[in-house]
């Protein structure tokens, strides 16, 4: 029994230490483990980048990382013919081009409906203009690229937005907004590697490397660091508690950094919020539940979503095409090599000399430069060039059928790379082989826009979680007038998330199908005039769409009929002479005939006001027409 309430507390405290630096060791060894059973995936990763660089005169060691390859000769020409980051430059170049854009589709035709769908896709404009989603998405294609797989990384910044107020210590508040980064695979550790996708991971550890100073800002405890090497990996840091290896590209060194690991633990039983742990330094700096609510039915998951560049049958982190490209490559280069060297022979020549007939060494260290006088022994046999021949055809066939091999495994052939193939001619044989070139990437595509759709669902998510009851946005409609809108984070009811066409369509491709439906009168109406509505879609597909808002004011008319809808819920609202009155009464009975005012508890009252209103549109109405 313990003496007095004090020695009870300090005891509970060394208790609660010892049990949290329990769970720092058992975190930081599940963390070895785990990367322990992928070091074999983590060397493929470093082969891809270093061939990717122009590094390729390296392998994987048998006893793990990566070794440089000696050469056999001295003379052994090792030079790079690089054709992996052309190849692969061009499939990022044709991703770049093919990023969807994220919009809401309502559920039915209710102006409710339209009204949330439309507050939700300008939800989504508006985070992908703030936290520059497109550089994010590029970063995270290009690490899908290069090792196959990249992960986006969805939270919600407390300090993100505009600054709405000061606390008591005269402390900035912000508004917050959702964030999104790019991981590559290195910092990601599932607990099973035998599965495709993140939804049959039940924990996953997040690892960075941090500096210090990063952990007492963001978590107030001071931490030892050491010195981190390597920009990938995780190399043997001083003080022996976590492995590291360096990349074999590049290395560089974090003076006085530690390891972050964020341990995410799906909901159980036994934990239905789901378990977050944050180690680093071997202490514990966080343990709760899991902080987002950002999965279907309102549950909580990871704030992670996966991108494949293809896909492999029963692992979770996919292949790339360099892996495919990697052996094709050290054969061109050996092709390539010793065609060269077959060259300096033919121009250098090879000189056969009988044995102490001249002075070898003399000869081997100037060669046989012009005007040079050889004197060899009197009565010995004269020095000749050796007959090296020509160069075999081979050499050509093979070199030619080894470019044959990288657009063949890439899918990038040489009308991505270079120009108009020989003997094509016709317009439709290219549209033909554009199509075949395309259709290779499909399957990266469909990753991608499943990825980034997945990514708008946790946005919308994020602020129905966390946007409050008042939040001021400015948004952008289809008339290009800007609207301030105020809402809660109720409102945000729409998780139907589609793309802007169904196929990731480049915009070269979407201005000319509408010129086809165009000429084929699909999109005019039964008397073959083009809608107004229509027209201004045309004409935003070929970026004039302030040219057709300057000359229509129809759709400011609709907006200011909206407007009038909401303020009639409020009080009564006057009739402005210059209103287009047709306009306004069509748009306020459609309001009536909605199910949104069906559902009203006000609609009596409401229903008197929109009368009267209405009733002054068409006595204003008829006074025009007489």
């Amino acid at each position: 029994m313990f003496e007095n309430k004090d020695e009870f507390e300090k005891e509970r405290e060394l208790a609660k230490e010892r049990a949290e630096n329990a769970l720092a060791d058992e975190i930081t060894q599940d963390f070895l483990r785990r990367r322990e059973e992928r070091r074999s995936i983590e060397n493929g990763w470093l082969l891809n980048i270093n061939f990717f660089s122009g590094n390729q005169y390296c392998d994987v060691s048998p006893y793990g990382g990566l070794v440089e390859e000696d050469k056999r000769f001295y003379w052994q020409s090792r030079r790079v013919f690089n054709h992996i980051a052309p190849t692969i430059d061009s499939r990022i170049a044709k991703l770049e081009k093919r990023k969807p854009e994220l919009r809401v589709r309502a559920f039915s035709d209710e102006d409710g409906d339209l009204m949330a769908a439309k507050l939700a896709t300008g939800v989504l404009k508006y985070v992908q203009d703030r936290i520059y989603l497109a550089d994010t998405i590029s970063k995270a294609i290009v690490w899908s690229e290069t090792c196959g797989t990249a992960f986006y990384k969805v939270v919600w910044n407390e300090k993100g937005g505009r600054q709405v107020a000061v606390d008591e210590e005269n402390n900035p508040i912000y508004e917050g907004e959702t964030q999104v980064t790019a991981c590559p695979p290195f910092e990601i550790f599932p607990d099973r590697l035998d599965v495709e996708d993140l939804a049959s991971v039940q924990s996953l550890i997040h690892a960075q490397a941090v500096s210090t100073e990063y952990i007492f800002e963001k978590f107030g405890v001071h931490v030892d660091g050491t010195e981190i090497s390597g920009v990938f990996g995780y190399s043997e840091p001083t003080s022996g508690k976590l492995p590291m290896q360096q990349s074999g590209m590049s290395a560089t060194t974090l003076r006085d950094g530690v390891i972050l690991l964020e341990r995410y633990t799906r909901p159980s039983k036994e934990f239905p919020g789901g378990k977050l742990e944050i180690v680093a330094g071997g202490k514990l700096l966080y343990q709760g539940e899991l902080p987002f609510v950002n999965e279907e039915r309102g549950t909580k998951g990871f704030p992670f979503v996966k991108q494949d560049s293809i896909r492999l049958p029963g692992a979770f982190f996919a292949g790339s095409v360099i892996d495919r490209l990697i052996p094709v490559q050290r054969a061109y280069n050996a092709v390539r090599n010793r065609k060269h060297e077959f060259l300096n022979r033919l121009s250098m020549g090879v000189l056969t000399v009988e044995d102490g007939s001249i002075d070898v060494d003399e000869l081997a260290e100037e060669g046989l430069l012009p005007g040079k006088v050889l004197v060899y022994r009197q009565g010995g046999k004269a020095p000749e060039m050796l007959d090296c021949g020509n160069i075999p055809s081979e050499f050509k066939d093979e070199e030619e059928w080894l470019e044959q091999e990288f657009a063949l495994i890439s899918g990038v052939s040489e009308l991505s790379q270079h120009s108009t193939p020989t003997g094509v001619t016709s317009a439709t044989g290219l549209q033909l082989l554009l199509s075949q070139d395309e259709s290779r990437l499909s399957a990266t595509i469909t990753s991608m826009d499943r990825a980034l759709k997945e990514i708008g669902r946790q946005i919308l998510r994020l602020y129905r979680q966390f946007a409050g009851s008042a939040r001021l946005m400015t948004l952008t409609g289809e008339n290009k007038k800007v609207e301030a809108y105020y809402f809660n984070a109720a409102t945000l009811t729409v998780s139907d998330i589609q793309f802007e066409s169904q196929e990731a369509a480049s915009p070269e491709e979407k201005r000319a199908t509408l010129l086809q439906l165009y000429q084929a009168g699909l999109l005019t109406d039964e008397n073959g005039n083009l809608t107004t509505e229509n027209k201004h879609r045309i004409l935003e597909a070929f970026g004039f769409g302030g040219y057709e808002n300057a000359r229509d004011i129809s759709t400011l008319h609709i907006a200011k009929a909206g407007e009038e809808n909401l303020a009639l819920r409020q009080g009564d609202v006057e009739v402005d002479e210059y209103d287009e009155h047709g306009l306004h009464i069509t748009e306020h009975t459609r309001f009536l005939l909605s199910a949104e005012f069906k559902r009203a508890k006000n609609r009596e009252d409401w229903k008197k006001r929109f009368l009267v209103h209405i009733a002054e549109h068409k006595k204003s109405e008829k006074k025009e027409n007489v």
